[in-house]
């Protein structure tokens, strides 16, 4: 794994808006540049950044399966205390790509996407590191299944969530499960039924998100912040504390 390090205290948290980070990827969207890494705290956090903002960061088969891979790899790391999940762009994850669940792919395929997509999802609840979803723009469909895997979701203001597979003509029914579990019956099924979308501060009344980050800071601030205090705690204790909810 190539990640480039970043420390970053309390005091230069309280800055870091306005430091630049240099994109570790190419403009090819190839597997192996599906997402960037970076390093904090003294490398005990890892911030994986979805990099296809071509595609609205879709979770493409090849994404999901880097994806796995890499946290698979990360989870084994000792020294790591917690992972943050981003997306580059104005998106999240828009979901699934649609271009991979078309006529011409094929039913297998589209039985081996949601396959890939069940197992990563699964792993990320079962990890022995918390996982922090940071939300800057759009999580629809899968997009918004994936963050109602993780462990603590930290929103800007403006960032919206919604399953509108409704819209055309692809009922969102696995990101219909995520999405109860997590926020009441009548509100999922109100973004199940019309597609719409809600706000950062419907989902953070509603439970779908932790917290919100300040008007005009980026949510990267509040998500490290998060990281920082789980990092002063013992790894095996905050492996122990999901037993009786993931």
């Amino acid at each position: 794994m190539a990640f480039r390090s970043f420390t970053l205290s309390s005091k230069f948290l309280r800055h870091s808006k306005f430091l630049s980070f240099r994109s570790l990827s190419t403009e090819t969207e190839t597997p192996q540049h599906l997402f960037e890494r970076e390093l904090y705290q003294d490398n005990k956090v890892v911030r994986l950044v979805l990099n296809a903002p071509k595609t609205r960061n879709s979770l493409s088969l090849a994404l999901i399966e880097s994806l796995f891979k890499e946290l698979q790899e990360i989870d084994s790391i000792e020294k790591i205390r917690a992972v943050i999940l981003a997306g580059k762009g104005p998106a999240f994850s828009a979901g699934h790509d649609l271009k991979e669940l078309t006529t011409g792919k094929g039913s297998e395929y589209h039985k081996e996407v949601f396959n890939k997509c069940t197992q990563l999802l699964t792993f990320i609840q079962r990890m022995q590191l918390p996982v922090i979803a940071e939300i800057d723009g759009v999580a629809a469909a899968a997009g918004c299944q994936l963050i109602s895997s993780c462990d603590v979701v930290v929103a800007s203001p403006t960032s919206t969530f919604s399953v509108p597979g409704q819209r055309v003509g692809l009922f969102c029914s696995t990101p219909g499960v995520a999405l109860v579990r997590q926020v009441p019956k009548k509100i999922a099924l109100d973004m199940l039924l019309t597609g719409r979308s809600i706000t950062a501060e419907e989902a953070l009344r509603a439970g779908l998100v932790s917290r919100i980050s300040k008007e005009g800071e980026e949510p990267r601030i509040e998500a490290l912040k998060v990281a920082e205090e789980i990092c002063k705690y013992s790894r095996n204790v905050t492996a122990h504390s999901g037993i009786f909810w993931k």
